[in-house]
């Protein structure tokens, strides 16, 4: 970048702003030297995934990145000099998990073999918040002979991680795939199964994985039902037909998401559509440039992230054995960045 943008750009992102007076997160400005596999970094392919959602912007500073981020051919200098590293922390430590896009055998209308509705959302649900339980939705009858269906599967509990990854394709007999998305929920929080085997005493909390609940409830086919049924939140969907099957399914930001290159945050840390660096250790360490691009109710705190590690069986594998710790530091517009430190640092 030549110095007359430079320059520009110093002008639009003054290194000053208001401190907030709020008690919460703390935040750190770090350099790009202090963030381990920066320089190793495929930094143009982050900024081919951060085009893809930075013109949903409508705040100015992201805006005037956006318009930036579409002329540059240097997308390392595009990132050192328009961003700030902020590392956001809630007391919380960090906690990387995985999600992917399952794919399901199933059929449009249901047989001995495909039973297991999966639903649309009925009207009630959004208007009362929140709406029946998991264990009401599924036995109390509600449901039925209204075409909510929008297809019918093989497996109540890939049905099940369906609805916690929030997205995914059904395979039907005749070769043909729908995709299906999130479409809305029963209002009901989130809780894990996998903690409540834990507080059952059934496994050690490092012996917990998608894999291995899975396995569990397919071997107690009553108690493991109930078990589903702790999870009082119910996710409802929709057929999805503008995205090509090349793609990633739709995130929170109604654009397709990219393996490896797309995390789900919590966005009253992290701002929807910002780059992320993330350092996630565990046996399978990664640094690299993501972008948040989409959410999860489970996804709570600063120092919280969902990898997406792409689509089908194998990226299922990956997903649901990564529960890693390391940490995640914000890329900031400039302005941001300085107005959230205290005054007396500015």
């Amino acid at each position: 970048m030549t110095r007359l943008v430079l320059a520009f750009l110093m002008a639009i992102f003054p290194m000053t702003g208001p401190a907030s007076s709020e008690t919460g997160p703390t935040y750190d400005i770090l350099g790009f030297d202090d963030l381990q596999g920066w320089a190793d970094d495929d930094h143009a392919q982050a900024l081919a995934v951060f085009r893809e959602t930075c013109a949903l912007q409508d705040d100015p500073d992201w805006a005037a990145l956006c318009g930036l981020a579409r002329d540059t051919d240097d997308a390392r200098s595009f990132f050192e000099l328009l961003f700030r590293p902020v590392l956001i922390r809630d007391g919380k430590d960090m906690l990387f998990t995985g999600y992917f896009e399952p794919e399901l055998d199933g059929a449009p209308y249901p047989t001995s073999t495909y039973r297991y509705p999966v639903y649309s959302m009925p009207p009630e649900a959004r208007a009362n918040r929140p709406w029946l339980t998991r264990r009401q939705i599924l036995t109390s009858g509600v449901m039925q002979g209204r075409g909510l269906e929008i297809a019918w599967v093989d497996d109540p509990v890939e049905l099940f991680f369906l609805q916690i990854q929030g997205s995914g394709r059904i395979r039907f007999p005749d070769g043909r795939v729908i995709r299906v998305g999130y479409a809305g929920a029963n209002g009901h929080e989130y809780r894990s199964i996998g903690q409540e085997l834990v507080r059952r005493g059934i496994y050690a909390a490092h012996q917990v994985s998608m894999q291995v609940i899975q396995s569990w409830v397919r071997r107690n086919p009553t108690a493991g039902q109930d078990l589903l049924y702790h999870n009082a939140a119910f996710v409802f969907f929709r057929e999805v037909t503008e995205v090509p099957s090349h793609k990633g399914p739709l995130g929170a930001m109604n654009r397709s998401i990219t393996t490896l290159r797309s995390i789900a945050v919590d966005p009253a840390y992290t701002p929807l559509g910002a780059p992320v660096w993330i350092e996630k250790q565990g046996a399978e360490p990664m640094n690299r440039l993501m972008i948040a691009q989409d959410t999860g109710s489970a996804i709570k705190g600063a120092q919280r992230a969902d990898i997406f590690y792409g689509t089908g069986e194998e990226a299922g594998r990956v997903a649901g054995r990564t529960k890693d710790t390391g940490r995640m530091i914000v890329l900031m517009p400039i302005q941001r960045a300085y107005a959230l430190l205290p005054e007396d640092l500015q």
